[in-house]
């Protein structure tokens, strides 16, 4: 959450070059920074932060739950000698992980993606929904509870490409710098190596987040969704907006993943201490 309230505008910027120019070739944005200044032009400096409590409770559900489940697998998959898991059974552990996390922070994901989209509608298309909590209620009053867990499979499967990317790409991106001899094992190593893996990673689960993003801000046309699964998206983006589409807000994202990877482990480190030293320290 520490991690989330430095990356919340990139997430936004990142929201709306998805949505932007859906159905044609045209696009609302040319560039992650044309969209960042039209954003602060028409909305101003809070606009930027549209959607943080949205995106608050999404960190609260999806990485306590992740981080929670990757942390007791691991422990209990670790030998009596203290060997850890192998390399396949960290992956294993991480897509297992990230599709449970997926799956709890899926609600609070469809208000983020809501909420961060809102303001690129004309006036009288808005949600305008007040905060997290508001459009939870108002999504389950207004459209029924199935409707808090759409793109849900999407989602669980980026939450999938992500950790198994993250987790390959990492370590071997470390292991790398560590060997050139120009690193040693400090924060400067974990940032660079977080920025390659960012790289890897982003490229690799785009298509999919891109996919989750329309399904979850998708309304419904003549009593029929826009879409019908995450595949039918990216046939449509593929088809009406071109094939690089699939990578649009490409930068945001990416700028977002990395510092994002590296803040929320130095939090964690930093808790994790603290905790020792006031609770299991007696």
């Amino acid at each position: 959450m520490g991690a989330t309230v430095f990356v919340q505008p990139l997430d936004l910027v990142k929201n709306r070059m998805q949505l932007s120019g859906e159905g044609a070739k045209t696009r609302e944005y040319k560039t992650s920074f044309h969209a960042l200044t039209s954003i602060l032009k028409a909305e101003g400096l809070r606009g930027i932060y549209t959607g943080l409590s949205a995106g608050l409770l999404r960190q609260a559900t999806y990485t306590t739950t992740r981080l929670g489940i990757y942390t007791v697998l691991f422990e209990r998959l670790t030998g009596a000698d203290g060997t850890p898991p192998g390399f396949l059974l960290k992956a294993l552990i991480g897509m297992t992980a990230g599709a449970t996390g997926a799956f709890v922070g899926t609600p609070a994901e469809v208000a983020l993606i809501r909420m961060t989209a809102d303001g690129r509608l004309p006036a009288d298309q808005r949600r305008g929904y007040k905060n997290v909590f508001n459009a939870l209620i108002r999504i389950t009053r207004e459209e029924g509870v199935p409707t808090l867990w759409r793109g849900c499979i999407p989602t669980m499967a980026r939450a999938v490409v992500v950790n198994a990317a993250q987790l390959a790409s990492y370590s071997q991106s470390k292991q790398f710098l560590l060997d050139s001899g120009y690193f040693s094992d400090n924060i400067l190593c974990h940032f660079c190596a977080s920025m390659i893996s960012g790289l890897v990673t982003t490229a690799a689960s785009m298509p999919v987040d891109i996919a989750k993003t329309r399904i979850q801000n998708m309304r419904m046309i003549d009593g029929k969704p826009e879409y019908k699964n995450g595949l039918d998206v990216l046939f449509k983006v593929v088809r009406y907006e071109g094939f690089f589409s699939l990578w649009k807000g490409f930068t945001p994202y990416y700028a977002r993943l990395g510092p994002h990877t590296v803040l929320t482990f130095i939090f964690l480190e930093q808790m994790n201490k603290a905790y020792k030293r006031l609770f299991l320290s007696g």
